[in-house]
């Protein structure tokens, strides 16, 4: 297995245009809608003065009947323009939000990570919120479209009146997007590094969520809770700089905009007094003047969305674009595949050699908890094949040979704290709902007591991370999923810590029953499941030193006897 040529990685910029790229049709429709809005509404005034001026002249029913009707069509266009034009772009917004937060929840959760320095809370702060974040463009960029186009228009009515209007809200407009889009820079890079201590403390609460049980138990749990609050406080901090950076330039948005709206008034006013407009002119420039307050606002305000849009699209980068550790092969192993470890040294395994025949149950007794960690890790291919010394074959296949997704469809290792999801209890044990096994599961994991602890039996709802389980319960209910997987070769590591020694018994009958014929390695130290083996390998320092059944080497071996025996 080799490592991949250095690619030029995807920018938050790249990001973005493919966002805008495949959302261009929404985009321009949402644009079309959107500016039919905000001419609506740049329309309003200027009828308002027309018809101020055509009703003074003519002082007739008939002008003002026709004045009214259309108003009324003017204020029909604004409300069905904006109604459909903020539905097109929001559902295309969503969509795209649900896109990158698939994209980058698949990233993360691939099986040969990525080589980037990020915890699972903070890829999943990317997922969510940055994934919304960077989403925002597509409303972004026809919302200050229309705004340019009701800025134009108010200039353009204006300059028909008096061309010192018209050039004063174009100068004006100019002045006040040169001030925000250097204010703007500034709450990008503060949002940068908002969002990077949010995800780092997202990650922090979610390893203490984890480890809360163990803490409590050796009384860390206060200085677990100290650690997070400063990195909570810090993101607090940052927050409140962001927001403060964000109130200032709001406010100065709001004052220019004042600025400009307050100079075209005393202008169109003085204009008036000198009679080189006439009073509907007046009333149109003074109407323009209140209204080009919001798209101005709005106008003004985009910069700093694309800011924070490109900062989260930064973040995504992080994750999308890390190389990956290594890159998988293509092959697929045969079916009813054997398992063998060839010289492997990671860690402190040191040239671990054994072998596990298709449909044998094999025992793996290790004297040292890190050893176990590390076969575990490189058999699920946590640690890529490149990284470590030796070869792991599956069906007679190198490891490093075959397609991620083959490992996966034949070799499953089952960790000793799987993960527990919110849902049910039939969704955590079947979460694609396509095994068959599910029942046979259960009763060999021995979660038949749960199950039948409960009204709703295997609908019972499960909180996240099963808070409503006990730690032997979740274990047993893990146990039950990996069984229900009904892989090829299956490999459990100490899947009864948590349970009695009377339920143990039991399992461990249940686990080899239900196993016969399939390949299956546990590596544990639990007496039951080592006599219910067809054999048990000794792991010590790191290398295989006996082989046996397990009643024989309790017979023979004083060491053995003394690490396995309760």
């Amino acid at each position: 297995m080799t490592t991949p040529d250095t690619q030029r990685p995807r920018a938050g910029s790249d990001i973005l245009r493919t966002a805008l790229r495949r959302n261009v049709g929404a985009m321009a429709w949402g644009t079309v809608l959107m500016g039919l809005y905000q001419a609506g509404e740049t329309a309003f005034p200027i009828a308002l003065g027309l018809i101020v001026e055509h009703t003074m002249r003519h002082r007739s029913p008939e002008a003002l009947g026709v004045s009214v009707a259309a108003l009324a069509v003017i204020i029909t266009t604004v409300s069905l323009s904006w109604r459909f034009g903020m539905r097109i772009l929001q559902k295309a917004n969503t969509t795209e939000a649900h896109r990158w937060r698939v994209r980058v929840a698949s990233a993360g959760l691939q099986p040969v990570v990525g080589d980037v320095d990020l915890k699972s809370g903070e890829v999943l702060t990317i997922a969510t919120e940055d994934a919304d974040q960077t989403a925002d463009i597509i409303e972004v960029v026809p919302l200050l479209i229309s705004s340019l186009v009701a800025v134009l228009i108010a200039a353009v009515a204006l300059g028909l009146a008096d061309v010192r209007l018209g050039l004063l809200v174009i100068v004006g407009t100019v002045a006040i997007l040169s001030v925000l889009s250097v204010m703007s820079k500034r709450i990008g890079s503060s949002t940068r590094e908002q969002q990077a201590r949010v995800a780092r403390a997202g990650a922090k609460v979610a390893d203490l969520i984890i480890g809360l049980r163990p803490l409590h138990g050796f009384g860390g749990n206060h200085a677990a809770f100290r650690a997070y609050r400063r990195v909570s406080t810090d993101a607090k901090r940052q927050s409140v700089t962001v927001a403060r950076v964000g109130g200032v330039y709001a406010g100065t948005a709001l004052a220019l905009n004042a600025v400009l709206a307050a100079a075209v008034t005393l202008t169109a006013g003085w204009l008036a007094f000198e009679g080189r407009i006439n009073i509907g002119e007046l009333v149109m420039a003074v109407g323009l003047a209140q209204f080009i307050m919001e798209p101005l606002k709005l106008f003004s305000e985009m910069p700093k969305y694309v800011m924070i849009a490109r900062a989260s699209a930064e973040r995504m980068a992080l994750v999308l674009t890390a190389p990956p550790v290594t890159t998988p092969g293509t092959e697929r192993p045969a079916r009813g595949a054997g398992l063998e470890v060839d010289c492997v040294r990671h860690g402190t395994l040191r040239k671990v050699r054994f072998r596990v025949a298709a449909g044998e149950f094999v025992a793996v007794a290790a004297y040292q908890p890190r050893a176990a960690a590390d076969l575990a890790a490189v058999l699920a291919l946590n640690v890529p094949p490149d990284a470590y010394e030796g070869t792991v074959r599956v069906g007679g296949r190198d490891l490093a040979d075959l397609a991620v997704e083959a490992v996966r469809e034949h070799l499953l290792v089952n960790p000793y704290d799987g993960e527990i999801f919110a849902g049910t209890l039939r969704s955590n044990i079947d979460p694609s709902g396509t095994s068959r096994t599910v029942s046979e599961a259960v009763e060999a994991s021995m979660l038949t007591d749960v199950v039948a602890l409960h009204r709703e039996g295997l609908d019972y709802a499960v909180r996240d991370r099963g808070a409503n389980l006990s730690g032997g319960q979740r274990q047993r209910l893990s146990l039950a999923r990996a069984l229900a997987a009904d892989t090829d070769v299956l490999v459990l590591r100490d899947p009864t810590t948590a349970v009695d020694a009377v339920t143990e018994q039991l399992i461990a009958r249940g686990v080899a029953e239900l196993r016969r014929g399939r390949t299956t390695l546990v590596i544990t130290s639990s007496p039951a499941l080592l006599d219910a083996a067809d054999r048990v390998l000794v792991l010590d320092d790191g290398v295989v030193t006996a082989e046996d059944t397990h009643r024989r080497l309790l017979a023979t071996d004083e060491e053995y006897r003394l690490a396995v025996t309760r």
